[in-house]
């Protein structure tokens, strides 16, 4: 899992549909806050605020007052005021959406969530087994996690030096689903984080891409230069082995015989 957002600095202007996932509540009034006094952040602060959005609720309230604030409190809001201006100041209530069900996991936050945390979601609302789930949902749990299954009897699931063994021993929880008397374990494991390499140009003491660089540019421009109006019967050639098909061959032995 990434790092968590004690360990990180975010700002609005770097927050992203994924990354939202890694902030809590109060992370978001102190970015909103600060982001206040940001001329281009206020220009678009619909843009952050949707942002925020696909990872937490966010209600408007009319007055800071505790008959309005309790209510809200009382259903997991964090409740705060954030400065527009040097003369007014909007009261909100922001909750972290909860990850329950397995209709709650997206691509954004699939690969925030523990291994052992997506174990308690699946067993919530497991009753089938993996096959069970539709394919959108286990596209989206593979996306962030390393998932296998198997179905034994239940006296056969445990035996030592299984697969059972073998993956619990690796990192992988697993979750077991009851089919009468077998036994479907679910692994998962969070995959890492693959990292794309980015392509490096070695460039000389001012700048510029160096010969080896110029030269298989220069072999490049070349070959997009070849102009097919330059082909004729005298300098065009093209090679290759024709092999022939046994069954057409036996077509026309048989068809010789029946001539006889």
């Amino acid at each position: 899992m990434k790092q968590s957002a004690s360990k990180q600095t975010f700002n609005l202007k770097t927050l992203t549909k994924s990354t939202v996932w890694d902030i809590q509540e109060n992370d978001v009034f102190r970015m909103l806050d600060s982001g206040s006094k940001d001329a281009e952040i206020k220009d678009n602060l619909r843009h952050y605020i949707d942002i925020i959005r696909s990872a937490f609720s966010m209600e408007e309230l009319s007055e800071d007052k505790p008959e309005i604030r309790k209510p809200y409190e009382k259903q997991g809001y964090k409740v705060g005021a954030i400065t527009i201006d040097e003369n007014s100041k909007m009261i909100l209530a922001i909750r972290k959406r909860p990850i329950m069900r397995v209709t709650d996991l997206t691509y954004e936050n699939i690969r925030h969530i523990t291994a052992s945390k997506l174990i308690e979601v699946l067993e919530r609302n497991f009753g089938g087994g993996w096959d069970s789930l539709s394919q959108s949902i286990q596209d989206i749990i593979e996306s962030g996690f390393d998932i296998s299954t198997t179905t034994l009897p239940k006296d056969r699931l445990h035996k030592k030096g299984g697969m059972y063994e073998k993956k619990v021993a690796d990192g992988y929880e697993v979750l077991e689903v009851e089919k009468g008397t077998w036994v479907e374990a679910i692994f998962a494991k969070l995959k890492p984080e693959i990292i794309k390499p980015r392509m490096k140009f070695d460039m000389d003491e001012e700048g510029e891409l160096s010969d080896d660089e110029h030269y298989d540019n220069q072999e490049e421009e070349e070959i997009d230069e070849f102009n097919e109006d330059d082909i004729n019967e005298d300098n065009y050639r093209t090679t290759f082995t024709i092999e022939s098909d046994p069954d057409e061959e036996a077509e026309e032995l048989s068809e010789f015989g029946s001539d006889e």
